[in-house]
């Protein structure tokens, strides 16, 4: 190349630093399997959030040799809403980074899944949403992502006609590569990747909320602030959850997290639905008592922890102590 080919620095663009940040508690031979995929992909930092973890995590982080790796061990766990929300600021505060791509322990992505999202054009969006797959390679239903019906008339339309969860949240169609970016209101913390400028805007998530929905709030509060999420089908995360039985039914392990799983719902109904949340609590109401079914044995501790989480989540009540949650769940007919 001549001298007079080669482009003013200021043209060439700058190597964006990406950053990961890991939260996990009490599953190390996951994380293993996480972290291992991560340190093999072209990301600058990887931030693992130790959620007081007894099972030899901490020495296992301690004996890896790589300086993209900083490990946060916090004395008490706070969930996995207290984890992002934590172990964001940290990765803000200390890296830096232009983006921050977030997961749980057990979700990590397809190999070579961060050296292509470098490779893409992102102007015009501030945070992206991977196609999270489980092992078997079906689309895993709760990392699903959605369109708010609330805020958008096709939605609305074919939730109303009785397609219910399949009007708002994306087809199976939406998951091919060469679909294109999606425009969405909702995803999850599994493959969510979030600029410097979406963080700024947004802040963090609700650390009270311990587990499940601290993503529904934290996306959904970002589309309320004017900002773009975008489903991104040729990025591929893998979770390897075992919440999903066989028959595609949801249902917890331990019990008490039943009453996360409902209580913060409500929370995300609540900003989703605006006006339409009243209307909308008989039915939610029905729908998720109807759930007992699946749990067998353990179907009236279901519904007395659902009860439970009704009223709270009713009463916007985010301060009642995990112990408090763990013996409920206990306690036996």
């Amino acid at each position: 190349m001549r001298p007079d080919q080669i482009p003013p620095a200021s043209a060439v663009p700058a190597r964006q630093i990406i950053a990961a940040l890991v939260v996990t508690h009490d599953r190390l031979e996951r994380l293993r399997v996480t972290l291992s995929r991560l340190l093999a992909e072209d990301l600058d930092h990887v931030l693992v959030f130790d959620n007081a973890s007894g099972d030899g995590t901490r020495d296992y982080l301690g004996g890896i040799n790589d300086p993209r790796l900083i490990a946060v061990h916090h004395p008490v766990n706070l969930g996995g809403a207290g984890g992002f929300a934590r172990g964001l600021r940290q990765v803000v505060e200390t890296l830096d980074p232009d983006w921050v791509v977030l997961m749980d322990d057990d979700g990590r992505p397809a190999p070579g899944q961060i050296a292509h999202f470098r490779s893409l054009d992102l102007r015009g969006w501030d945070a992206l949403g991977a196609a999270v797959l489980t092992p078997g390679g079906q689309v895993c239903e709760m990392n699903r992502p959605y369109r708010n019906p609330f805020w958008r008339l096709p939605e609305f339309l074919r939730t109303l006609a009785g397609a219910w969860r399949r009007g708002f949240h994306l087809g199976d169609d939406d998951y091919g590569p060469e679909s294109g970016p999606v425009e969405i209101d909702m995803t999850s913390f599994v493959g969510l990747f979030l600029s410097r400028a979406s963080i700024a805007r947004a802040g963090y998530p609700d650390e009270r909320l311990f587990i499940y929905g601290d993503d529904q709030l934290y996306t959904l509060e970002m589309r309320r602030k004017g900002l773009r999420i975008g489903f991104l089908p040729e990025i591929r995360f893998e979770h390897d959850t075992g919440s999903i039985q066989s028959g595609g039914h949801l249902v917890l392990r331990p019990m008490w997290k039943v009453y996360y799983m409902y209580r913060n719902a409500l929370l995300a109904y609540r900003v989703a639905a605006g006006p339409w949340f009243w209307p909308l609590l008989p039915v939610l109401a029905l729908r998720w008592r109807g759930k007992a079914r699946h749990y067998g044995p353990d179907a009236a501790r279901y519904r007395r922890i659902l009860q439970r989480a009704f009223r709270d989540g009713l009463h916007q009540r985010l301060d009642r102590p995990h112990s408090e949650i763990v013996a409920l769940a206990g306690k036996r007919d």
